[in-house]
Parts: C-alpha cells; structure tokens; sequence
C-alpha cells in the first residue's frame, strides 16, 4: 500500500496530526475530504459562485497557517467551518461598507406589508422530494438581504446561539432575534410562493 493509499484511509484527527508537523500531502487529503462542504458553507452565505469559491480557498490557507491553533476542540471540518463563515462575514461587511444606502433600510421600505403576514409554517417535505426542497430553499435564501441570509445561515444551519452570533456579526442579541423572525417569516412567505409557482 502506498503512503497516500494510507492516508485515504485515516481518520481526520490522525491526518490533522501530521498536517501540523508539517506533512503536506496528509493536508491535500483533508481538503479533498471536506473541500465541497467548505465550498457549499461559503456559497450559502455569499450567493456567488466566484467570491464563494476565492473565500473557501482563502479558508484553507489559513486553515494550513493556524494549524498549531487546532486542539480537537471540535471536529476538524467544524474548526473550518468556523474559519470560512469568519471570512464570509468580514467579506460581506466590505461589501455593506462599499454600498451607500443601507440594506436594512431598504427592508423596512420594501418588507413593511410582510411584517403583518401570519407566520406560516408549512410541512416543507410534504409532497416533495428532498432535492426539490433544496432547491426551493437555496432560492428563498437567494432572496433574503445579506443580514437575514447570514442569520438564518448561522442559527439554522450552524445552530449557533444568538450570543455567539451578535458576536460575529457585530450587533445586539436584540438585532439577531429580530433580523431571525424576519428572515423566518420572509422564507416562509418565500416557500409558499414558489411552493404556488411550481403546482400552477
């Protein structure tokens, strides 16, 4: 069996462990294994495949430079996952930066008559396939303004707690509990919509 016969088969904590004294090809494979989730992370929050692309590549270099950083905490792929969601949030704040008018106040124009709909929970797998429903929710997301795509991104898929996420997005538990039912009460309202499109 050759030496990167043998690392295919490790487990992530042994090949982390030879990344870190600085075994590079035991690196290479732990890209390989979780290159697509990290990928997958950085798109759910930026929406472009370009800027998703450079920012999870971006992740793994520092995932290589902080390796020394990485005590086993928490799973490795969890470890850079965090690192790609930190540089999604400060890429995404560059572009808040670079834009003169505030997103947040284009939701309060545009998002007004949504604020007095009912929540509506629907049964999102009822009468429809997994990939179906992927689909339906990544273009619901699409919708959403970046502040309430990172919120639902975090809370719902990361399952962070609104303490950690305020820290991350640098604002008040109150502004994510907020920001949380909007995007909520947006997607659902989203879904039903789509949900509408497809049986028509």
């Amino acid at each position: 069996m050759s030496m990167n016969q043998a690392k295919s088969e490790m487990q992530d904590v042994d090949l982390v462990k030879l990344s870190q004294k600085g075994d590079l090809t035991a690196f290479e494979e732990l890209v390989g294994r979780h290159r697509d989730k990290i990928f997958a992370r950085a798109f759910s929050m930026m929406r472009n495949e370009e800027e998703a692309l450079d920012l999870s590549q971006e992740a793994w270099i520092k995932g290589w430079q902080r390796l020394a950083q990485f005590h086993g905490d928490s799973s490795f792929v969890t470890w850079m996952t965090r690192i790609v969601i930190n540089l999604c949030l400060d890429q995404l704040r560059k572009h808040k930066r670079q834009r003169a008018e505030s997103i947040e106040a284009m939701d309060e124009e545009s998002g007004g008559v949504e604020r007095h709909m009912p929540v509506v929970i629907t049964n999102p797998t009822e009468g429809l396939e997994r990939g179906e429903l992927r689909k339906r929710i990544d273009r619901a997301l699409a919708q959403l303004s970046e502040e309430h795509r990172m919120v639902m991104v975090l809370h719902e898929f990361e399952e962070l707690e609104y303490k950690e996420i305020a820290k991350r997005m640098d604002c008040s538990i109150g502004t994510v509990m907020s920001r949380l039912f909007y995007a909520r009460r947006r997607m659902a309202s989203l879904l039903v919509g789509l949900k509408r499109e497809n049986s028509e």
